[in-house]
């Protein structure tokens, strides 16, 4: 071949320096892309066939060479639904339009649609598994789509309520020197309660201000209705028994608190110590005492709002009566579960790859689990526009996670270019090309020596 074979090689070469110059602009073009990932150029020699005296260097071919799992620096973001991935997986994502196709994506800049669908930046709908109630219960992964509709109430069922009562209680009757001033005497009032008697038992002015005098705050919270209704809940503890081993303390919500009547006290239990610790507890609507753990269920209503049935849980030790010098309640755990009717504010990304609605009650809810894919070769992806892959024969079938592993909220993946590294490519490459062009304008010479010898 001589001649004529180094023209081919050098052609060759021009093409395949041409290929190089061609990722390297695109790697430059997509150094602030999103999840962009670079190509690189890798060169292989063609040898044609000839016995090893008789071998030359050959021709060269170019191919492109995806740098897919080098991942980019992960960079904060100001939007709450943008994500990155701290691994090598892939958000699953559809198109936007509705299309037929699954493409798995870096490019976790997702913002809520018109339509509530969370769509990137190239138009691609994220995938997830739905959820209620805070456990996943779909099966197959959909596109995410945000109801933002009012979140209804929710009525209170559970009060979570744990707090020390004092061994002498300094109520407004206590003189400081006497412990059984600082009981609940019932007979200073005109009408005295009697166990078991329902709602309003201890009420009028006189008898509401002794009551108070003879008890302590043992703190308030806001209950609501099935329809959001917020009731405010008032208690009090009243020290009936200084029997050592036996002392008891009732428990008083305020039943009636309207600003123009006086108040009306319900007693809802009786509790018994022995040595500051608790031993049972007595419903005051009946029933025998009950062994401490268990969580008994009383019937309130509030200025005639009734609340129905509400489980008070105070645990296992979470009722002490040990000694306080400030004579006050101290409470350690007062929550209850309701809320009322919110409206939807905001949606967030968790640290597990959840996707968290807010609402304006201070409520969250959990509504899909996002899903990620991996791949065996994820080197050999097939690519799209929008920084989008298809699954192909060689990269095999994704591997699909359903634990959010990876998901890094309120961030991005930057591209992973590494600009003064195309710029030493791009300086190679040009040497390269234009040594190319050398030999081409040498052999060209030569052949026009070869042809003149004829002449």
């Amino acid at each position: 071949m001589g001649i004529f074979g180094a023209l081919q090689s050098a052609v060759s070469g021009l093409k395949a320096q041409s290929h190089a110059m061609e990722n390297i602009s695109g790697n430059i073009a997509n150094s602030q892309t999103i999840g962009y990932k670079r190509i690189d150029t890798s060169f292989v020699d063609l040898l044609a066939d000839a016995p090893v005296k008789q071998q030359v260097a050959g021709a060269v071919s170019a191919f492109s060479r995806s740098m897919n799992t080098l991942r980019g620096d992960i960079q904060n973001a100001d939007t709450q639904t943008y994500m990155a991935l701290n691994g090598n997986g892939f958000f699953v994502t559809e198109k936007a339009d509705g299309s037929p196709g699954t493409f798995y994506t870096r490019r976790g800049d997702f913002d809520i649609d018109r339509n509530g669908f969370l769509v990137n930046g190239a138009g691609y709908r994220l995938t997830g598994l739905d959820m209620e109630n805070g456990v996943v219960t779909g099966s197959v992964a959909k596109p995410i789509q945000i109801d933002n509709s009012f979140l209804k109430a929710s009525a209170s069922k559970k009060i979570n309520y744990q707090l020390n009562l004092p061994k002498v209680p300094k109520t407004s009757d206590y003189d400081g020197s006497d412990p059984a001033t600082a009981l609940l005497k019932p007979a200073s009032f005109a009408d005295a309660p009697t166990a078991g008697v329902g709602p309003d038992f201890i009420a009028g002015g006189t008898e509401s201000a002794a009551f108070t005098g003879q008890s302590i705050s043992g703190g308030g919270l806001t209950l609501y209705t099935a329809t959001g209704e917020p009731v405010n809940v008032q208690m009090r503890w009243a020290k009936t028994d200084n029997t050592a081993g036996a002392e008891k303390w009732e428990l008083y919500y305020a039943s009636d608190s309207a600003p123009a009547a006086p108040a009306a006290w319900t007693k809802l239990a009786i509790y018994a110590y022995d040595q500051g610790e608790l031993t049972t507890v007595t419903s005051a609507a009946g029933g025998a005492p009950v062994p401490v753990g268990t969580s008994l269920t009383h019937n309130i209503s509030v200025n005639n709002t009734a609340l129905g049935a509400v489980l008070f849980d105070h645990g296992l030790k979470g009722m002490t009566q040990f000694a306080d010098n400030s004579g006050m309640a101290t409470t350690t755990t007062l929550k209850q579960d309701g809320y009322g009717a919110g409206e939807f504010i905001s949606v967030g990304i968790s640290d597990d790859g959840r996707v968290v609605a807010s609402y304006t009650n201070g409520e969250t809810r959990e509504v899909s689990q996002i899903v990620t894919a991996s791949f065996s070769n994820a080197n050999a992806l097939r690519r799209g526009d929008g920084g989008a892959y298809t699954a192909s024969t060689e990269s095999g079938e994704p591997i699909i996670d359903q634990s959010g592993q990876g998901i890094v909220g309120s961030s991005t993946e930057a591209s992973n270019t590494d600009i003064s590294e195309e710029f030493t490519k791009l300086i190679v490459t040009q040497q390269a090309y234009s040594a190319n062009t050398k030999i081409v304008t040498a052999a060209d010479e030569m052949l026009r020596e070869a042809l003149s010898m004829i002449r």
